[in-house]
């Protein structure tokens, strides 16, 4: 049996696993983005979150910065060739997300429509 260090899973989970990396690297899929544009589009994390996953993400060469030198300063973020390759994943993640909320709105839906016949149902007399 293996141990977790050496799990496919539990490596690809200390590259990109937390609440923000797969956001970034989607955000990133279509086009580079400069920081303020990220963190608009992920207004729930704090700077310091999202610069340390920028960061760590850079850090594994799944996203480069290209800092631009200029005043004001100017750094945008892109995916590596090497980033791209989780595109595929993220896609296939994305697809099973569509998937798992039209299921529980089916689940909802028919939890719904129990309740209004119990309510609806005419007392026996």
């Amino acid at each position: 049996m293996q141990t977790a260090a050496y799990c496919p899973v539990h490596t690809a989970l200390n590259i990109i696993g937390g609440k923000w990396k797969m956001l970034i690297i989607h955000h990133l899929s279509h086009t580079p983005r400069r920081f303020n544009e990220l963190q608009r589009l992920m207004a729930d994390t704090s700077r310091r979150m999202l610069t340390l996953q920028l960061r760590e993400l850079e850090a594994a060469g799944l996203i480069h910065r290209h800092d631009y030198r200029t005043v004001p300063p100017k750094v945008e973020y892109s995916l590596t060739e090497f980033g791209r390759t989780l595109l595929p994943a993220i896609q296939s993640l994305h697809d099973w997300a569509l998937t798992y909320q039209a299921r529980c709105n089916e689940i909802l839906a028919t939890h719904q429509t129990d309740a209004d016949e119990r309510v609806n149902k005419p007392a026996d007399l």
